[in-house]
C-alpha cells in the first residue's frame, strides 16, 4: 500500500522534526553527563508521564492491538493495553522510592545494595535484552516505513535506525523526553480523531456491532486467567525494566514520579479503545484481510478517512515504535558506560568525555542493532526473551531491594540467579505462551522473590547483618 501523497508529507515532516528537536536540544541543553542521561532529573508531571506512556505504546499496543481485535481477541483486545494500566498502579508505590535513590540505572542501585557481582550480572542481562528490544524496535519501524510508503523494507529500516540514531545521539534524555511527549500526543490525538470517523464511515457502531460474531463483542472473551496473567507481567517488566525506572529518576521530584505513574495509567487506559475499535470496523466492513488483519488499522482508516487523517495515523504507528527504540537504545548505552565502562574500564573521564563515550555507545549499539534486525528473526521471540531476561533475575534484588530494608547481600545475588534460572526454564517449558495461566518473566520473577525471601529467613535466623541501604542519604 503507496501512501497519497499528502500522507507521505505528513511522515516526512514527522522524522524532519524529530532530527530537528535532537540537534536543537543537543546544541542549548547538554551541558553534563546527568543532562544527557537523565534530564538534569528537572522533568515535570506531563514530560514523563507522556514519557512513561509511549515507551509502553508501541507498535504492539497500535497496530498489533488492531490486529488482535481483527481476530480472535475481539473486543476484549482491549485489555492488551488495559491491563498495562492498571500495572502502573502499584507502580505508582514504587515511583517515589525509585526517584529517592538517585541513581542512574537499576544495576547501580543493586549493586549498592548487593555487591558488584550483583551489579555486573545486573547490567549484563539488561544490556543483553536491551540489544534484542533495539533491535526488534528498529524492525518494527522499518516494516512499518516500508508497508506504509512502499519502499524496500531493509531501505526503510535503515531509515528509521538513522533518525532513531541521530536524535538519541544528539539530545540525550531530554530530547528523547520530548520525543516521547510529541509521539505519544500524536498517537493519542491521531487517534482520537480518526476512530469516530472511521465507525461514521463504517456506517456508525450499530452497523458494526451487527456485522460481528456476538462473541466478539465480548469484553472478556480471552478469560480472566489471561487477563490477570497480562496484569502480573506488565508489573514485572516495569518495574524492573530500565526504560521505566531512568523515567522516574529523571523527575524534578519524588511527588512528580509518583504523579507520573497514575496519570500515565490513564493516558495508557485511553489508548486501549481506539486500536480496538478501528480492529472490529476492519473485521466488520473488511472481512477478507490477508496475514490475520496484520494492516487492519491502516486498511479501515485508508477506505475511510481523507488523506491527512491517514498521514496523521501513519505518522501516529512510526511514532509508536520508535518511542520504544529510542528509549531502549539510551538506556543500553548510559549502562554500558555508568555501569560497566567508568566501574571496570580503569580510566577516569572526563564529565564531556561521558557524554562523548555514551554518544559513540548509541551510535555503535545501533548500528550492531540495526543488523541484527535485518537478520530477519521473529520480533515476538526477540521481544520475549529480552522482557523476560532483563527482567526475572533482577525483579527481587531491585524492587524489594527498595522496600526491604533488612535484606541481606546473598539474598539479591541468588534471587539474581534464581530468578533467570526460573525464566529461561518456563520460557522452554511454555514455548514463550502462557502455560497454567502463567508467562515465563512472571515465574521467573516469582521464583526470584521466592529465593529473596527463603535465603533472607535462613540469613535472619542466624543473625546474618542486613546489606547497605539504596539510598544514598541512608548510607
Amino acid at each position: 500500500m503507496v501512501l497519497q501523497t499528502q500522507a507521505l508529507i505528513i511522515v516526512a515532516a514527522y522524522l524532519i522534526g524529530m532530527l530537528l528537536v535532537g540537534f536543537i536540544v543537543g546544541k542549548l541543553k547538554i551541558k553534563d553527563s546527568s543532562d544527557y542521561m537523565l534530564a538534569g532529573r528537572r522533568m515535570g508531571l506531563f514530560m514523563v508521564a507522556f514519557s512513561l506512556s509511549a515507551n509502553n505504546i508501541g507498535g504492539g499496543s497500535t497496530t498489533g492491538l488492531a490486529q488482535k481485535a481483527y481476530g480472535e481477541w475481539g473486543m476484549s483486545a482491549i485489555w492488551y493495553v488495559l491491563t498495562a494500566s492498571i500495572a502502573m498502579i502499584p507502580l505508582a508505590y514504587f515511583a517515589p522510592k525509585i526517584r529517592k535513590t538517585m541513581a542512574v540505572t537499576i544495576p547501580e542501585v543493586v549493586g549498592r545494595r548487593f555487591g558488584k557481582t550483583s551489579s555486573a550480572l545486573t547490567a549484563v542481562l539488561s544490556i543483553l535484552s536491551l540489544f534484542c528490544l533495539t533491535s526488534s524496535q528498529i524492525a518494527a519501524s522499518g516494516t512499518v516505513v516500508a508497508s506504509l510508503t512502499g519502499i524496500p523494507t531493509n531501505v526503510a529500516l535503515l531509515i528509521a535506525g538513522a533518525v532513531v540514531i541521530l536524535y538519541t545521539t544528539f539530545g540525550g534524555m531530554i530530547a528523547d523526553q520530548i520525543s516521547d511527549l510529541v509521539q505519544f500526543g500524536i498517537i493519542l490525538i491521531g487517534l482520537a480523531v480518526a476512530t469516530p470517523i472511521v465507525i461514521h464511515g463504517c456506517g456508525g457502531w450499530d452497523a458494526i456491532s451487527a456485522a460481528l460474531p456476538p462473541a466478539h463483542l465480548s469484553f472478556t472473551k480471552i478469560g480472566w486467567v489471561t487477563i490477570i496473567g497480562y496484569i502480573f507481567n506488565y508489573f514485572c517488566t516495569f518495574l524492573a525494566g530500565p526504560e521505566m525506572v531512568s523515567r522516574f529518576e529523571t523527575a524534578k521530584s519524588e511527588k512528580v514520579a509518583k504523579e507520573a505513574a497514575w496519570l500515565s495509567a490513564v493516558l495508557m487506559a485511553a489508548m486501549s479503545i481506539f486500536p480496538t475499535l478501528l480492529g472490529l470496523a476492519a473485521l466488520a466492513t473488511m472481512p477478507e484481510l490477508a496475514d490475520g488483519g496484520k494492516n487492519a488499522m491502516m486498511a479501515v482508516t485508508s477506505a475511510h478517512a481523507p488523506g491527512a487523517i491517514v498521514g496523521i495515523i501513519s505518522a501516529a504507528i512510526i511514532c509508536a515504535t520508535m518511542s520504544s527504540a529510542d528509549s531502549n537504545l539510551l538506556c543500553m548505552s548510559t549502562m554500558l558506560m555508568n555501569d560497566l565502562y567508568l566501574k571496570y574500564g580503569g580510566k577516569q573521564l572526563k564529565d564531556k568525555q561521558v557524554i562523548a563515550y555514551t554518544r559513540t555507545c548509541n551510535v555503535v549499539a545501533a548500528i550492531i542493532a540495526m543488523i541484527i534486525s535485518m537478520a530477519g528473526i521473529p520480533i515476538v521471540t526477540m521481544n520475549t526473551f529480552a522482557f523476560g531476561i532483563r527482567c526475572a533475575g533482577p525483579f527481587a534484588a531491585y524492587g524489594l531491594g527498595l522496600i526491604v530494608p533488612k535484606a541481606t547481600k546473598n539474598s539479591g545475588i541468588l534471587s539474581l540467579i534464581g530468578g533467570t534460572i526460573g525464566f529461561c526454564f518456563w520460557q522452554y517449558l511454555s514455548g514463550g505462551g502462557f502455560k497454567f495461566g502463567i508467562l515465563p518473566v512472571v515465574f521467573g520473577c516469582a521464583v526470584s522473590v521466592a529465593v529473596f525471601f527463603l535465603v533472607n529467613a535462613i540469613e535472619w535466623s542466624r543473625g546474618v547483618e542486613p546489606a547497605p541501604s539504596a539510598y544514598m542519604d541512608e548510607k
